[in-house]
């Protein structure tokens, strides 16, 4: 390889021009061989093994289902409804205080024992079928008084 600064000593110019050569680019290193992942442990004894995740888009949806750590939500008591229905079906019937009354004393149990919801309603139902048997009492009362006077003010004449 020749210099093109310095004069050739034979006096002849070159037809072309010589081009520097270009180093090469260092070589990369090799990289270092990846271990195999070994599978999981099993679980120790005595411990459930973990149920195998289930495929994506898998399973149905269950819209009646609470949400994941949601709280379910609370049962109410059916005697607790009828009690109450009945003693406000009482006043136009006049015969539903007494179901409302029963079904109000064995729905007040049952919450006791399940710890339902609906006490609030089964006091209700009580209350307003207590009211109704006493407001039903004092009518029949004053009937049986407003009849009473009116057969006395008659003058049977035989």
């Amino acid at each position: 390889m020749t210099d093109p600064n310095v004069p050739n000593p034979s006096g002849e110019t070159p037809d072309t021009p010589e081009t520097p050569a270009v180093p090469a680019a260092p070589a990369a290193p090799e990289a270092a061989p990846v271990p195999p992942v070994a599978p999981p442990a099993p679980p120790a004894y005595g411990a459930p093994a973990a149920p195998a995740a289930p495929a994506y888009g898998a399973g149905t949806y269950d819209a009646t289902a609470p949400a994941y750590g949601a709280p379910a939500p609370a049962k109410t008591n059916v005697l607790a409804i009828v009690s109450l229905v009945s003693s406000i079906i009482g006043f136009f019937t006049g015969i539903g205080f007494l179901v409302g009354i029963v079904c109000g004393h064995i729905s007040l149990s049952q919450i006791k024992k399940t710890a339902e919801q609906g006490r609030g309603m089964a006091i209700a139902g009580l209350v307003i079928g207590y009211i109704g048997i006493v407001i039903s009492i004092i009518v029949t009362i004053v009937f049986f008084v407003f009849l009473a006077t009116l057969s006395a003010s008659y003058n049977y004449n035989y």
